[in-house]
């Protein structure tokens, strides 16, 4: 199998967003072009509640789906469709916001809250559909083991398990644990555009070392290979997914695909018909 290329590597920088929650932005609105159909990637890892328990309140989003995924910690949801609910460790939540959508994730303390959320570009002729939310309980998140690694399955299949299958835009996502000293090739399909983020620990990507909290985007190509160091598990998010080649317009947390589509969004919210859901 023809191996993947590292083309670029992005490091997180630390950021402030909500009312005040500190984490880490690995990928944002520069680098939607090379990362298309995804958006946005944001990491928490915090061993401290006063970096994440302000959260996020209500807030709008429209044109995208949002998955948040918990290695450990706690955040509860609320949202504009009656829906209430608490992602915990080893959980996510995959939300379509679609024509538009308020909602709200507010982080509990916990011992640490380590996870990410993600971002996904919605095709043109989804942007409007019918919002909507799915929790992902641990039981939902298959578990393959294979000699020195663990994958969960998100979603997408790894081998003969499978986690869920989006229903606008196929992506995959594995959460990976590599144990020290061991390698893990990971199949890649040619036609998408596929990344990792090493969330915990450094690794060999490639023959190369990276580090923790930095973001790895490769080429066309079949396979990607992916070490731990001899004396250090790595523990790394694998995503892939077809990308949509669309035009973006691109405010706050709408994302559409022209500036006259971003700005009917904003006007229907300034006169409150923004919602088209009851």
């Amino acid at each position: 199998m023809k191996k993947c290329r590292i083309i670029k590597e992005i490091r997180g920088q630390r950021a402030v967003d909500g009312a005040g929650v500190r984490l880490v932005r690995v990928l944002g609105s520069n680098d939607v072009k090379a990362f298309d159909p995804f958006l946005m990637l944001d990491s928490f890892d915090s061993l401290e509640a006063s970096d994440y328990v302000a959260g996020f309140p209500m807030h709008p989003h429209r044109g995208i789906e949002t998955i948040t995924y918990l290695i450990s910690g706690e955040i509860e949801h609320q949202d504009s469709l009656g829906n209430e609910g608490t992602i915990r460790s080893g959980e996510a939540q995959w939300m379509t916001a679609g024509s538009g959508i308020l909602h709200q994730e507010m982080p509990q303390k916990s011992e640490r809250m380590l996870g990410f959320q993600l971002w996904l570009n919605l095709p043109s002729e989804k942007k409007m559909t019918a919002p909507s939310y799915l929790s992902i309980i641990k039981d939902e998140i298959a578990l393959k083991c294979v000699d020195g690694a663990e994958i969960r399955v998100l979603s997408g299949s790894f081998e003969e398990v499978s986690g869920i299958t989006s229903r606008y835009l196929p992506a995959t996502i594995y959460d990976i644990l590599v144990f020290k000293g061991s390698e893990i090739n990971i199949p890649v399909k040619s036609e998408e555009t596929a990344f990792i983020f090493l969330i915990e620990g450094d690794a060999w990507v490639e023959e190369k070392r990276v580090l923790s909290k930095t973001a790895v985007l490769f080429d066309k190509g079949e396979s990607i290979t992916v070490m731990a160091p001899p004396d250090s598990d790595s523990r790394f998010i694998f995503f892939s997914g077809k990308p949509l080649q669309e035009p973006i317009s691109w405010g706050g947390p709408i994302v559409m695909n022209t500036q006259e589509e971003l700005n009917c969004a904003f006007d229907e919210l300034r006169e409150g018909t923004f919602i088209k859901h009851k």
